[in-house]
């Protein structure tokens, strides 16, 4: 188990976060048109989606699950098309609902991440393509549009009524 102890206090009480357990969740691969895809000229275009859910397993204890899909095609043909749900068990205390949010939808997914952009590399080498490295994230960016988005639309239901 890994911990971090943050330096800020809150109510006097130290904030702790801990990995307790990163694991594959899940995983799919499909190469659809093999082998003829093997015989075309590669040229790929990628399709690349990330989402996250979070469940809580217990009192300050979370389940953070990061889905990675991946669809790459040549043309109009689907090459393959590679999913990821690479999940990780997380214990948090003494943060505020403030902090709550984004520990659970940038910091987690970000440490997730280079584990699902391994299991997504090792799937597409074994499936027979060129090697595939996801990019960088930048979880926290993709955190603050979501967010801002909730607020457009809870403003926008707000209105309605």
């Amino acid at each position: 188990m890994i911990k971090f102890h943050m330096a800020e206090q809150t109510n006097t009480e130290e904030r702790q976060f801990s990995i307790q357990k990163i694991y594959t969740k899940d995983l799919s691969f499909e190469t659809p048109n093999a082998p003829k895809i093997f015989r075309e000229k590669w040229e790929p275009v990628v399709d690349f989606h990330l989402s996250t859910n979070v469940n809580q397993l217990d009192q300050n204890v979370y389940e953070v699950t990061l889905t990675v899909t991946v669809t790459v095609k040549c043309g109009e043909t689907t090459a393959y098309l590679a999913e990821v749900n690479q999940a990780g068990i997380f214990t948090l205390n003494n943060f505020t609902d403030q902090e709550m949010g984004p520990m659970l939808g940038s910091f987690c997914p970000n440490i997730l991440f280079p584990y699902a952009r391994e299991v997504v590399s090792d799937l597409v080498a074994k499936g027979g393509f060129p090697q595939l490295l996801l990019a960088p994230v930048n979880f926290d960016a993709l955190y603050a549009q979501h967010a801002q988005q909730m607020q457009q639309q809870a403003a926008g239901s707000n209105s309605i009524n």
